[in-house]
């Protein structure tokens, strides 16, 4: 089998981690879900670098929660190595070598992030684990995959949701939403379609990194999506 994209770096919230369910931090079961797809490519060949939001463990950004937005941030930046951490030692009970680079030095648990180390990483094809976001305040972990991804020089950006791509409107609340199949960054901006936010969407386009919004639970998505079925929305120049 032939795989279109090599390189790709997977962008998970950590929303996805729970399912959903606020109950739980994290779902065992839908992390090995997740780690049983993600073998897939990688005894396919494919580099795979993750970023994983830190939602389902506290969201920086919460408006309600009386603590100082930048403190925030940062204990967000820390949820998602604590994220990080639980995806790779998942993966690597499924017989994958990884590594957990971080944003924010802690060398206990993780490696600090330096770009040409990451990549050496990917080509030892390591499975690759970006925590802690860009380390600084103010920058979402969209932002985070975004930088990353340009800086790994992947050649696409995955963004795995629980919706099966990008549409007019919330398809869970509006059933005449509509599905786009492709759609260009400006015709996404026009549109007001919230694909990421805007920081990490600029990014990606000034850098001609094309975008592919995926349903993640489905299986065998992620591997349909790197030999370059039509799967999700591809959003691109």
């Amino acid at each position: 089998m032939s795989i279109k994209y090599k390189r790709i770096l997977l962008k998970l919230s950590g929303e996805a981690l729970n399912g959903g369910d606020k109950s739980q931090i994290i779902n065992s079961d839908i992390l090995v879900q997740f780690a049983n797809e993600i073998k897939k490519v990688v005894d396919l060949g494919c580099q795979v670098a993750i970023v994983i939001g830190g939602g389902n463990i506290f969201r920086g950004a919460s408006a309600n929660s009386g603590i100082d937005r930048t403190q925030g941030d940062y204990m967000g930046m820390l949820a998602t190595v604590i994220n990080g951490m639980a995806i790779q030692s998942v993966l690597e009970n499924h017989g994958m070598q990884t590594r957990l680079l971080s944003a924010i030095k802690m060398e206990q648990i993780a490696e600090p992030f330096i770009r040409r180390r990451a990549i050496r990483h990917l080509e030892k094809n390591r499975v690759v684990i970006f925590g802690a976001g860009t380390g600084n305040p103010f920058f979402s972990t969209d932002s985070g995959g975004a930088l990353r991804a340009n800086e790994i020089e992947a050649d696409v950006l995955l963004k795995g949701t629980n919706v099966d791509g990008v549409y007019s409107a919330d398809p869970r609340k509006d059933p005449n939403a509509v599905k786009y199949d492709e759609i260009t960054f400006t015709e996404a901006i026009l549109k007001g379609l919230k694909v990421m936010d805007r920081t990490a969407f600029t990014l990606c386009q000034e850098n001609d990194l094309p975008i592919i919004v995926f349903d993640m639970k489905g299986e065998g998505n992620l591997l349909k999506v790197v030999e370059g079925e039509k799967v999700g929305t591809l959003v691109k120049e």
